[in-house]
């Protein structure tokens, strides 16, 4: 007899993911599908949620996807913006902070992973923050960029470009993971070797240590021959 059946999804190395994205649904309804498909593929392979706080946009339909799926989700949130972001009933667990810088270290801290789905500033913000960090040896965690549609072929065109021009290294471009799909995109994060991360540190720092010896290096050949 012939198998239709979708082969089950193996245990995952992450217990809980960030996920970054917009407070507003946005015009295209692929972003919406693409929200609600993340939350269904974290609760398939029993992933907790950790996100902004917000019951609106694309926030509110990853977030009660996850919750409505029996899984634990954790929102953080400026109590600034509780009003604003968050309207009825709140979604699962929610952490009132006292600001943005709070409120992006708690959601690090709690976080094995880092998601972004399409999103404004705010979004990006909190993504290149992230890979920063990485680039920095702050945290050797996989960052995901779920390109719902194309959306983020321009920031990937505009990162490419810095790699070009020699302001992003090879290995700190491998930073990032994206795919189209959800399931595309979890089963890259899976096998992301955190080892890709921690080189992109080494090899930023050895940059910066020969970058810094050739200025101490000039800086005293000019003194000897003034």
């Amino acid at each position: 007899m012939e198998n239709n059946l979708q082969q089950p999804v193996k245990a995952s190395r992450f217990k809980r993911i960030c996920v970054f994205c917009g407070s507003s649904p946005g015009k295209n309804p692929s972003y919406q599908l693409a929200a609600i498909q993340l939350g269904k593929e974290l609760v398939e392979r029993s992933i907790d949620l950790v996100y902004g706080g917000g019951s609106i946009g694309l926030m509110g339909l990853v977030s009660q996807s996850v919750y409505d799926g029996g899984r634990h989700v954790l929102g953080v949130i400026p109590r600034t913006l509780m009003p604003i972001e968050i309207t009825g009933e709140p979604v699962g667990e929610v952490r009132a902070v006292s600001g943005m810088h709070q409120r992006k270290a708690e959601m690090a801290k709690q976080a094995d992973a880092f998601i972004a789905l399409p999103g404004g500033y705010g979004t990006l913000e909190e993504l290149l923050e992230v890979i920063t960090w990485a680039q920095l040896g702050i945290h050797d965690k996989p960052v995901g960029l779920l390109n719902v549609d194309g959306y983020y072929n321009s920031l990937l065109s505009f990162i490419d470009k810095a790699v070009d021009e020699g302001f992003v290294t090879t290995s700190a471009r491998h930073i990032i993971v994206s795919a189209p799909t959800a399931h595309e995109l979890m089963s890259k994060l899976e096998v992301q070797n955190s080892s890709t991360i921690l080189n992109s540190f080494l090899l930023l720092r050895k940059h910066t240590t020969f970058f810094l010896f050739r200025i101490m290096f000039r800086h005293t050949t000019m003194l000897h021959q003034s």
